[in-house]
Order: structure tokens, then C-alpha cells, then sequence
């Protein structure tokens, strides 16, 4: 039985999939609409491009929306590599040069955003907007990450060797636990067994191991902490749109902190969803894809604006 919340929206495109090379492996994707800006998704961890799946149907008569699985994710390739972030940065920007993606707006939650504000940094002007939501920022305490203690604990657990391996590798606490513990409503059936089926055996979880220990917290990793200072620097710099999703409590960032945040950026609109932990598009996927819907327009417009005579 189909979930209501994967119903597609009445009047709405629904996403066609493709698989495309990517240096020594394969990414899938989903795209839908085909004139307009491109529109990037970008997931986080451990999630793959069905979380945008109730999103994308009201971008789509806006733009290209290209939403791929990050490598090791969905129905992507998992190749024998490390998954630190320096590697999905090697693989989102081949799958870009793939896909002859230039210019474009960036939608992104969680490690997304970590790409895309490293691509963001490199590549001003191909940005022409920025939508996010719990983002991936340095933080200089563990007391400053996360909104709930019981969650900052389990992540020193997955940073700790032997101990992440069990709780990750082998009992797949990552999926089972903390993914349905931060989506307010109850997941069906049906949800959960799309986001448990890329990661049926204890290797084919190493890339949701990895990135908790890639996360920049008291300057380690030393080499991550540094790009991500540098990516926020440029970010504060940067001038294209902006739009800032936050829920309340939040887990990366609380609504207030948020708010703070998107008053210290140029050109950013906030929007307070209201009750929300971690993966807001799950609880909120319709007033996420309809304010960017509503928002897009504006960012194409500024852009013209913004062209060299």
C-alpha cells in the first residue's frame, strides 16, 4: 500500500529516476520539470533523494530539479573509498560536470549543506540561490552541538572506535534509531524500508559511519574544521538569496539560533516551520516545497539583475 505522504501532489510532476557514471562508479537521481534554473537537492546523512520526494512536485513547474543520492547512498554505487567529506565533494563535482550542471540554486539539509556551501565558496557566481535547514556548521564544543543531550552522547559513542562500529556497522542504529527518533510524526512501513534498503549488511553501512566522525566539532577533524571556517566565512561574504528553514526544537540548530544566523547573512529570509527536529522535510514537506516555490521566482529575477551587460 502506497503512504499518503508519498501521494504525489494533484497537478504536481512526479520525479523520473536515472543512473549517470561517475569516475569509478554510478550516482542515481530523480528529476522532474524541465525548463527554469536547475534546482540541486542535496540529502544528508542517512538519508538519499527520497527525502525530497514530497518537495520536489512543487519546485518542478519552477525549474530542473536534480536531486542525486550522494555516493554510498540510495540507490548510488558504493565504492571501496573512505566517505569522508572530501570524497562526496570529488563525486557531486563530477556528477555535476556528468550532468553539464552550471549555474544553479541550491536546496540542502544536513551533510547537503556542507556541499553546498563548499560549492557555494568555490563558485559564487554559479550559485543564483541557497535554501537550507539544519546545517552543518563548526562547533567549537560538544555543549554547542545538538539541542538534545541524550543525541550529543550518542554521537560520542559513534566517534569512539569499536563502539561506533557496533552500534552502527552492526546493529544500523543510524537507520533503526535516530532517523525515525528526529521526524515528529510516526514513519510507515513503507518509508522506512526505502531509506533501510540501501544498507542491508554491515559494510554497506561504512558511509553512515563515517560522517558523524567527519563532523567539525573542538577543531576535529583538524582538515574538515578548516574548510568549513572557510566555507561560513564565504557564506557571511556571499550576496546571492538565501532562505533558512528552521523547527522547533531543532536538533543541529535551534529556531532562535537560526534566526540569529540568517540576520548575520546578506540577502536571507528565515522561516520558522514550528515543531521540527532534525529531518524537517519529513514533517514539513509542503510548506518547504511550497515556499520555495513561492521564493524562486525572485532568486531567477535577481540573477538577470545580476548579469554582465
Amino acid at each position: 500500500m502506497t503512504s499518503k505522504a508519498d501521494l504525489p501532489q494533484a497537478g504536481l510532476a512526479a520525479p523520473r529516476r536515472s543512473q549517470i557514471a561517475v569516475l569509478d562508479s554510478t550516482m542515481s537521481f530523480v528529476e522532474a520539470g524541465a525548463s527554469g534554473p536547475t534546482v540541486l537537492f542535496l540529502h544528508g546523512n542517512p538519508t538519499s533523494s527520497h527525502i525530497w520526494r514530497n518537495i520536489i512536485p512543487h519546485v518542478a513547474p519552477f525549474g530542473r530539479c536534480i536531486a542525486p543520492d550522494l555516493i554510498g547512498y540510495g540507490q548510488s554505487g558504493k565504492p571501496d573509498i573512505d566517505y569522508r567529506f572530501f570524497d562526496h565533494v570529488r563525486y557531486l563535482d563530477a556528477f555535476l560536470d556528468a550532468l553539464d550542471i552550471r549555474d544553479m540554486v541550491l536546496v540542502a539539509q544536513d551533510w547537503g549543506t556542507a556541499l553546498a556551501f563548499h560549492l557555494a565558496a568555490r563558485w559564487p557566481r554559479r550559485v543564483l540561490g541557497l535554501a537550507f535547514m539544519e546545517f552543518i556548521r563548526p562547533f567549537e564544543r560538544w555543549e554547542d552541538f545538538h539541542q538534545r543531550p541524550q543525541a550529543r552522547e550518542m554521537f560520542k559513542a559513534l566517534r569512539t572506535p569499536d563502539i561506533g562500529e557496533k552500534l552502527v556497522l552492526e546493529d544500523n542504529v543510524f537507520v533503526e534509531k535516530l532517523l525515525p527518533a528526529s521526524v515528529l510524526r510516526t514513519m510507515s512501513d513503507e518509508e522506512m524500508a526505502v531509506y533501510r534498503a540501501p544498507f542491508p549488511t554491515p559494510r554497506s553501512r561504512r558511509p553512515v559511519l563515517r560522517l558523524p566522525r567527519e563532523l567539525p566539532i573542538e577543531g576535529q577533524p583538524a582538515d574538515v574544521a578548516a574548510i568549513r571556517e572557510h566555507d561560513h566565512r564565504a557564506l557571511r561574504l556571499s550576496t546571492y538569496p538565501k532562505l533558512l528553514f528552521a523547527g522547533d526544537p531543532g536538533a543541529l540548530i535551534s529556531p532562535q539560533a537560526a534566526r540569529e544566523f540568517a540576520a548575520n547573512l546578506k540577502n536571507c529570509r528565515f522561516i520558522d516551520l514550528g515543531p521540527g527536529a532534525h529531518y524537517l522535510q519529513e514533517d514539513h514537506a509542503d510548506t518547504i516545497g511550497s515556499a520555495i516555490a513561492g521564493w524562486l521566482p525572485g532568486v531567477v529575477q535577481a540573477g538577470r539583475m545580476n548579469e554582465p551587460a
